[in-house]
């Protein structure tokens, strides 16, 4: 559907399973990009029957693309500078990046008056804070080459969480609001250069996170498997189109905004809420 032949993406956050990340790297391995892939690890854990990054990326490569396995921490500047220029080095250039990677959700999903410090210090670290370290060592590589400034994307996975807050989600919505004013004001600056910056912003998605959502949030007369049951009907029941947002739902979006088809759309939070938002 649309040509990414000759482009060259790194996804961050990339390395599980049923996540946003891989779906994104295999739709943008698919419209021909050659696609590099982070996660904070190479692999899962111990006795996982899924093999991480190294899975992703054979999977890109079967579809007869290029592709790298970064394992990086996208909160420490100094990992998020070698992870660019290791990009750099095997593909000779960046035009797209994809901020994926978030925090998983844990102590965090607490009141406010209950949340320590440190777990607020995580979210921020990694959602708000990491997105920024890649823009900015991404931004500053695409500008040092002219050919892929213009043209280039970067496109920030944010959440509806960062349109409305919900309670003992104070963490979160903060940092994802925060990626939300970040992508304004980075679009806004390298538009200029030919360089659009978009957010995407799903609802619930079915992915692994639901599982540390249930374990954070339930209740003691709750199980996290019913936990996980009672997000999945409410997530449901909030769209109109009746079911929870889908990864190929998210990664149809990236790939659109990563193609020419949007070269007239930068500084856009699009919600991927079937409904359930529509601002």
């Amino acid at each position: 559907m649309y040509n990414l032949k000759g482009k060259v993406a790194l996804v961050t956050g990339a390395g599980g399973e049923r996540g946003i990340g891989r779906a994104i790297a295999l739709r943008l391995a698919q419209e021909g990009a050659d696609v590099a892939v982070n996660d904070i690890h190479a692999a899962l854990a111990p006795g996982s029957s899924w093999g991480g990054m190294a899975q992703v990326v054979g999977e890109i490569e079967a579809l007869g693309r290029r592709s790298v396995g970064i394992v990086a921490d996208i909160g420490d500047a100094t990992q998020v500078q070698a992870m660019i220029d290791q990009v750099i080095a095997t593909f000779g250039r960046i035009d797209i990046l994809i901020n994926n990677a978030a925090a998983r959700a844990g102590r965090d999903r607490v009141p406010v008056v209950e949340l320590d410090e440190a777990d607020w210090d995580r979210v921020q670290r990694i959602n708000a804070k990491g997105t920024f370290l890649c823009s900015q060592a991404a931004a500053r590589a695409m500008l040092a080459d002219p050919t892929s400034a213009r043209g280039g994307r970067i496109i920030n996975i944010a959440s509806t969480a960062g349109k409305n807050g919900s309670a003992r989600y104070a963490a979160y919505c903060a940092s994802k609001f925060a990626v939300v004013g970040f992508t304004q004001s980075l679009a806004q600056e390298l538009a200029p250069h030919g360089i659009n910056v978009n957010a995407v912003c799903p609802s619930l998605v079915v992915t692994e996170r639901i599982d540390d959502i249930a374990t954070a949030l339930a209740p003691s007369n709750l199980t996290p498997e019913d936990q996980r049951a009672a997000l999945i009907t409410r997530a449901s029941g909030l769209s109109p189109l009746g079911r929870m947002a889908e990864v190929n739902d998210v990664s149809a979006l990236a790939a659109f905004l990563a193609s020419s088809e949007s070269d007239y759309l930068t500084g856009l939070a699009i919600s991927v809420a079937g409904g359930g938002q529509m601002h």
